[in-house]
């Protein structure tokens, strides 16, 4: 690291639990954010503003006029651009060290499976089932840890899904069929702020597991009632019949 690297992120080298091993760590490390809207925004910002050296951002929507009030990544200027356009724009503005990989278009099952084994961390920032069970398979597939949310109105949820933890079970073992695939923002609102909780502790999850430190959310589900403001936690355990992670273990 050079002198302004060092007091760039001085306040987290700081941290023993990151410390300059840590930081070098973050710089050499490569995620990708698949959904740049309310989850994507702060993943991505918070991201780059921690020094993780390259971001592969995956989407495929323009910025639109609703987006913007939850979607703090992207700015009125720029609607009608792509949002990983509109996104990199943002990022390189805020840290531009950090290498953006913009994707504008729907990954296919082998494109995503290389973009996701080239990957330390996938972090789930998408809207619909059918993307988070594609990224679930690819992560389960390539060994590569998923940092999954959600919000919707008031609630949200965050889970870390390892399959290089014996036993973790995968995102579908969580989840068995896509019955609210129609379920979205645009169709149930969602508070704005929400999604900046839910994205924070996605991008958290996804420095601790870069860096080695604290316990990760494996195995366990964390549901947030925004409008009480409390925090549930479920322990998840791993389905046998599970289609995709049963026997992963024998595969490898």
């Amino acid at each position: 690291m050079n002198d302004d690297e060092l007091l760039r992120y001085s306040r987290q080298i700081m941290l023993p639990e990151i410390d300059l091993q840590g930081q070098e760590k973050l710089l050499a490390a490569r995620v990708l954010v698949v959904g740049l809207g309310g989850l994507g925004s702060p993943v991505a910002m918070y991201l780059a503003a921690a020094g993780v050296g390259s971001l592969v951002l995956a989407d495929f929507d323009r910025v639109d006029l609703s987006n913007l009030q939850r979607q703090i990544v992207h700015r009125t200027a720029r609607i009608g651009a792509a949002k990983v356009e509109s996104a990199a724009a943002t990022l390189r503005e805020l840290n531009p060290a950090v290498d953006i990989v913009a994707l504008e278009c729907r990954l296919s099952e082998q494109r995503l499976l290389a973009e996701v084994g080239t990957a330390d961390v996938v972090v789930d920032c998408s809207d619909n089932f059918t993307t988070r069970f594609a990224l679930n398979r690819a992560c389960v597939a390539q060994k590569t840890p998923l940092v999954s949310g959600a919000a919707i109105r008031l609630e949200g949820q965050v889970a870390v899904f390892d399959a290089r933890v014996d036993g973790a079970p995968c995102y579908r073992c969580l989840y068995d069929v896509a019955e609210d695939e129609n379920l979205s923002c645009a169709e149930s609102g969602v508070l704005a702020p929400l999604v900046g909780i839910v994205g924070s502790v996605q991008a958290l999850e996804t420095i601790k597991l870069l860096v080695g430190f604290g316990e990760c959310l494996v195995g366990r589900l964390l549901i947030l009632d925004a409008k009480a403001m409390v925090w549930t936690q479920l322990k998840l355990a791993r389905d046998r019949q599970c289609p995709v992670c049963a026997g992963a273990e024998l595969k490898t």
